[in-house]
């Protein structure tokens, strides 16, 4: 079977096109922000990216009709459950609507309704939109009835990792307990039960460690303070919470191997920070792992600051007690949309139909 991969990101479009699980070729575009500048309708940003699209498969003499199904990003709808979903007529009215917020994820959707339809008719799907929400009713209670714990996480990254860690165990994703915790530009920890994401952090603009450029869970009295200090506007603040929060606040940068180089070298500022970042991420695992009432069969770490061994390693140390300490690093975002529809394709699972109630 093969299967057409689109990730569009805020200043990027990747795609790959896969026959089964191997991987045949993958071509990624940047644009500079005066161009995405210029483009400012929704219909306008998916006619851009087409055209990009259509380019790139021809460079690879690449033709439309002979792809079996295409996958794209899932972007901001109403929480559903993981897995893949059919592209239908009620999720591309949510995604034009903006409904549920602003984002280049939104793009996946549509750009894989069009080519399949230009395919012929062929089936379209996107796979764990960061929307996913499968946890327990008790994990979003907050102390403010008003301001209950939201769904919004790396879903797609964290259960292909999962289903990785789990072949890895001889066993299927299904039978499996795994804490998997996904690092990268923001940080999200999952307590992952047979098959369903239980509970997770809000990884974007909510709870849980901070990260390269998100600040994670702050004192929340002290930050009413300082939205009521009158030196700050509202954006400034937003800013502070999401963009230049975590190690972008404390050390000026969001290059963790800069982070890094300076604790070699000596820099206690730096030092004190990375050890921050360790024991906040090791303390959400923890609380993950109470989630699972300590039933685990791995901790799964993942993302693109996984790749770093000294981050690792001093997560490592202090969750190694909890079980298997397992590490993918980096993030496949078309790998998985394939994989994701490749396991409907082979009757592996059953592809969702959105609504929108």
């Amino acid at each position: 079977m093969k299967i057409f991969a689109i990730n569009p990101g805020s200043t990027s479009t990747k795609v790959a096109l896969f026959e089964d699980e191997r991987e045949l070729w993958c071509e990624s575009e940047s644009y500079s922000a005066g161009t995405i500048a210029g483009v400012k309708t929704m219909a306008e940003r998916i006619q851009f990216r087409y055209n990009r699209i259509l380019h790139m498969l021809e460079v690879h003499d690449t033709k439309i009709v002979n792809i079996d199904a295409f996958a794209g990003r899932g972007g901001l709808l109403r929480p559903v459950e993981s897995g893949a979903w059919l592209v239908n007529d009620a999720m591309i009215d949510d995604i034009f609507s903006e409904s549920y917020g602003v984002h280049a994820s939104n793009l996946g959707a549509p750009l894989a309704r069009r080519l399949a339809q230009d395919a012929g008719g062929k089936p379209a799907y996107i796979v764990d939109p960061v929307v996913v929400d499968e946890r327990i009713p008790e994990a979003a209670v907050s102390g403010v009835p008003e301001l209950p714990f939201r769904s919004i996480f790396h879903a797609l990254n964290q259960r292909a990792v999962a289903h990785q860690a789990a072949k890895q165990l001889g066993k299927s994703y299904g039978e499996c307990n795994f804490v998997v915790a996904h690092l990268g530009g923001g940080v999200s920890v999952g307590a992952h039960r047979r098959g369903r994401i239980i509970d997770v952090n809000q990884a974007l603009g909510g709870t849980g460690p901070m990260s390269p450029e998100r600040a994670g869970t702050v004192p929340a009295q002290q930050l009413i303070d300082m939205c009521f200090s009158g030196k700050y506007k509202r954006d400034e603040i937003n800013k502070k919470i999401t963009g230049n929060g975590g190690l972008a606040a404390h050390l000026g940068t969001t290059d963790f191997r800069e982070v890094i180089m300076s604790v070699k070298k000596g820099d206690s500022g730096a030092r004190l920070i990375f050890d921050a970042l360790c024991h906040q991420v090791a303390k959400e695992i923890g609380a993950a792992a109470t989630v699972l009432r300590g039933e685990i069969d791995a901790v799964v770490i993942t993302g693109g600051l996984a790749h770093s061994k000294e981050l690792c390693a001093g997560i490592e140390e202090r969750v190694s007690w909890i079980a298997r300490f397992v590490v993918f690093p980096g993030e496949d975002e078309l790998r998985a949309l394939a994989e994701g529809v490749l396991r409907v394709l082979r009757d592996e699972d059953t592809p969702k139909i959105y609504s929108k109630t």
